[in-house]
This record gives structure tokens, C-alpha cells and sequence, in this order.
């Protein structure tokens, strides 16, 4: 794997600091906000001194029920190509569900939610990630999210699903210690376990963010400073390998940049703090191995051989059942197919790959975690009943932070709605979110909102009212209003709004 080093995510609002700053190895920026046939100026000036760019993507939803859509693969391979990238990123996680396979509406949570950790999911996950890999031109590397809720009935820990994904893919790991710690906070589970459990090896690189914690609960905004606990799992982490590259988060809230470049500093010296710890306990395990081959010099050994070597692998065998660590990824590497020890269909699993079989999940487990999948995200965003098993005070938090993060990106993507709205904008579109749910992107969201203002008679100033109207037939139809005859406006909403 390429040595990457250290890295900050490039945004469009901190791109001149990001260019100045010293040290800076590599930018990561979100796919989905980069037109390859237009790159920014910035990171084509990144790009010119040498400094890797690599696009992270947010809207594939490779843990959702459907196989991946075409054109989102295209999109995500035309801008590691422009951007000559050597690797892309995406993350474990569903971001829509319903349509099709599960005759239910087609809703769009707007931001990335957690997989179920079953074998359902993870057959539906494997095959997903294949299709990916066969479209995109260079390696893939999947994150772990931070989760606000927990799915009933889990079958493995992350760890263990994490490993599972990688050993039977292929494919390499972007392990975020920010969401780590989340998950610790929310979900009570052990950061050090999960690490643990990781196939190390698989490691593409690193993510180090900053929240905030409320009521109990940790919000994983990338808005706010680093804190010493995510640091203290990036330390561990790098006590274990030296990660390839190590990246920091930063997507709103933007400090200065002396600011960002003391967390870089943090971060470096997080990970020397690692690296430290990691060349004593090789220096322990060298001088260890060292005494134990002088004390086998002495020393006849009861078996001979093979003998020895069979006894001694019945022996780890036992313990690997036990133990799904280190130990149990060691004896999984002795096994048919790479087949883990304790999993009853793993040699199975690896022999259906190395044919090209499909795994005999199929179609009947993408058809299970979709209504699953449907019924979590129909109560998230459309205020259905929870589904049995859910965290009701969780599911509640999960659903205000969605809409909140739905009203902060239509912000974005269409700037021109508060300036006219004003202090009202927010309470607005949290009101039109709880009985409006999203079913395509943010911004067709933007237009259904200002079309819901303005069948209802809002705002009620009247030449915001007429700015807003404006605002929406001119970006409503397939081309400005402004290039096109007026007597192409036909649909009935339209002509409603054009009388008024």
C-alpha cells in the first residue's frame, strides 16, 4: 500500500489554508463535491507540487440492500481518474432504501447510516463491494461509521464484521478512531477490542475527527476540536501498525488555521506516542523469541516434525475458538479458503468466491435487509412506528439529527433560500422535514421545499414571496427560465405559481 502521511480534508472554505499549510502530505476531498471536468484551482495546484488528492465518496450506499448503481460507480471512477488518485474511499453504511426489491416507498436518508452486523448484511455488503471493485479503476478502501443507534439481534461485534469484509473481498480498511470512539461512547464498545480484531494489515489509511457529547450521547460533528480520547485510540492504533496515512476531518465550524495546524501537530505526536510503544514491544518480542530459542538448544523436544507441528496447531485451533483476536486470525490463515475458525459456512463462503459462485444468501437476503432497512429509515424520516428492537429515545435522536443535517446541507447547496427566508429558514424546513421525507437529493430537496413554501401562500412578506418564486422557476424546469419559452411550463403546480 502506498504511504500516504499526513493529511487534511480539503474543503472549499479553508482551500487557500490547506495550500499554505506545512507538512501537508495529501488532501482527501468528498467526490461527490468535485466535477472532473472542471477541478477546482486549488487542488489542481495540490495536484502540481505533488500532493495526492483522494476522493471520498458519500452517496453509494454499498451497505444498502440494492447492488450499486451504475452511474454512481461511473462518477466515483471519472473522479479518481481526473484526479489521478490511488485510491477511493466510501464507507460502510446504507443512505436509501425501499423501491423495487421491497415494494415500499423510495427514501433517502441524507446522510450515512449504520449496517446491521449480521450475516444477512454482510453477504448483501461482500457482493456489493465486489460489483464496486470490478468498476473502479484503482483500489477501494471502505470506513467504519459512527452510530447514534444499534440494530437487534447482531451477530458479530465491528471487529469481527470488519474482518470478515476484508478477508473475503479483498478490500482495504479506512479505520476512523473518531467513530471508534463514538461507538464507545454511544454503544459501550471497546475501542482497544475492535482494534484488536482488525485485520491490520488491510489498513489503507486513517480518520481523526472532533464532536461533542449531549445528554449522554456523542454527535460525531467534524465541526469541533480533536478531543484526547480520540487520540489516545489513534496512539493505540499506532502501537499496533504504522497506519499508512493519517487524515484530519474538518467539515464545518472552520477554526483558523494556526488552529487546524495545531491538531495536525496533536495528531503527529499521537501517532509518535504509538510508534514508541510499538518498537518496545517488538524489542520485547525479539528478546522473548530470543530466549526461547536458547531454551530450545537445551532442550529435546517430546515430538519431532510434523508431530510437533500438528499437536501445536490442534492446540491453537482450540484456543482460536475462544478467542477472536489476534490468535483467531492467525489460525484462520492455516484453514481452507482463509475460513475462520468457529464459522460454520466460512471454507464454504471462500470456496463459492474462489469459483465465482454466488454466495447462497442471494437475492433473498437483499430482499430481508431491505425491509429491515426500509422500516429503520421510514420511522427516521417519515415518522413511521419504530420497528421492534430500536432504541425509541435513540431512533428519536438519530431522526433531529437527520433532519437537522438535511436543513444544514440544503443551506449549502442552495444559499439563496435562507438570504431570502431569513431567520425563518431553519424552522421552516425542520416543519416541511417531518411530514415531507427526502426521495431524491439535496437538490431536488431544495426545490420541493420552496414549492411546498409557496402552495401554502409562504412567506408571508410579499416580495419574499415573489424572490422565491423567482428563485424556483428558474431552476425548476430542465433549463433556466431564462433560455426557454414560457408556454413550456406545464405542469400544474407550475401554472398555479405563475398565476399567483
Amino acid at each position: 500500500m502506498e504511504r500516504l502521511g499526513t493529511g487534511i480534508g480539503w474543503r472549499p472554505e479553508i482551500a487557500d489554508a490547506v495550500e499554505r499549510m506545512p507538512g501537508i502530505d495529501w488532501v482527501e476531498a468528498v467526490a461527490e463535491n468535485v466535477c472532473p471536468g472542471h477541478l477546482p484551482d486549488s487542488l489542481r495546484r495540490l495536484r502540481e507540487r505533488g500532493v495526492t488528492v483522494v476522493p471520498h465518496g458519500v452517496s453509494l450506499g454499498l451497505g444498502g440492500a440494492d447492488r450499486p448503481d451504475e452511474g454512481r460507480l461511473t462518477a466515483l471512477a471519472e473522479r479518481a481518474e481526473a484526479l489521478g488518485s490511488p485510491l477511493v474511499t466510501e464507507h460502510i453504511a446504507f443512505v436509501r432504501a425501499g423501491g423495487a426489491l421491497t415494494a415500499t416507498p423510495h427514501l433517502e436518508a441524507g446522510h450515512l447510516l449504520p449496517v446491521p452486523r449480521t450475516r444477512d448484511a454482510l453477504d448483501v455488503l461482500c457482493e456489493n463491494v465486489r460489483i464496486a471493485q470490478e468498476a473502479l479503476p484503482v483500489p477501494l478502501a471502505l470506513e467504519n461509521i459512527a452510530a447514534l443507534i444499534s440494530w437487534p439481534g447482531e451477530e458479530m461485534t465491528e471487529g469481527q464484521f470488519l474482518y470478515e469484509l476484508a478477508d473475503r473481498t479483498g478490500v482495504r480498511l479506512l479505520i476512523d478512531v473518531a467513530n471508534l470512539h463514538t461507538n464507545h461512547v454511544n454503544h459501550a464498545e471497546d475501542p482497544a477490542k475492535a482494534l484488536a480484531e482488525l485485520p491490520l494489515e488491510a489498513i489503507a489509511y486513517v480518520h481523526v475527527a472532533g464532536g461533542f457529547e449531549r445528554d449522554g450521547v456523542w454527535h460525531d460533528s467534524h465541526a469541533h476540536p480533536v478531543p484526547r480520547p480520540v487520540l489516545d485510540i489513534l496512539t493505540d492504533l499506532a502501537s499496533r501498525v504504522s497506519p499508512p496515512g493519517v487524515l484530519l476531518e474538518r467539515d464545518e465550524n472552520f477554526p483558523e488555521p494556526a488552529e487546524l495546524e495545531s491538531e495536525l501537530g496533536a495528531v503527529r505526536r499521537a501517532l509518535e506516542a504509538g510508534a514508541v510503544e510499538r518498537v518496545k514491544a517488538e524489542v520485547r518480542s525479539a528478546g522473548n523469541a530470543l530466549a526461547v530459542q536458547r531454551a530450545e538448544t537445551r532442550t529435546v523436544a517430546p515430538f519431532t516434525g510434523d508431530a510437533l507441528g500438528e499437536k501445536t496447531t490442534g492446540r491453537r485451533h482450540e484456543e482460536a475458538r475462544s478467542r477472536p483476536g489476534d490468535e483467531a486470525r492467525g489460525v484462520a490463515d492455516e484453514l481452507p479458503g482463509g475460513a475462520r475458525p468457529g464459522d460454520e459456512d466460512g471454507a464454504v463462503g471462500a470456496a463459492r468466491g474462489a469459483f465465482g459462485l454466488p454466495h447462497p444468501g442471494g437475492d433473498g437476503a437483499r430482499q430481508r435487509l431491505g425491509l429491515a432497512q426500509a422500516a429503520l429509515l421510514s420511522a427516521l424520516v417519515a415518522g413511521t412506528p419504530v420497528p421492534e428492537g430500536f432504541d425509541r429515545v435513540r431512533v428519536g435522536v438519530q431522526a433531529r439529527a437527520l433532519a437537522a443535517k438535511r436543513a444544514d446541507v440544503v443551506a449549502k447547496v442552495a444559499p439563496e433560500l435562507p438570504e431570502i427566508l431569513g431567520a425563518d429558514y431553519r424552522t421552516a424546513f425542520l416543519a416541511y422535514a417531518q411530514t415531507q421525507p427526502m426521495t431524491g437529493g439535496y437538490r431536488r430537496d431544495a426545490l420541493a421545499f420552496a414549492e411546498h413554501l409557496l402552495l401554502a401562500g409562504r412567506p408571508g412578506d410579499a416580495a419574499a414571496r415573489r424572490e422565491l418564486r423567482e428563485w424556483w422557476l428558474e431552476r425548476s424546469g430542465p433549463t433556466p427560465r431564462s433560455r426557454r419559452p414560457v408556454h413550456r411550463l406545464a405542469r400544474a403546480t407550475r401554472k398555479v405559481l405563475l398565476r399567483r
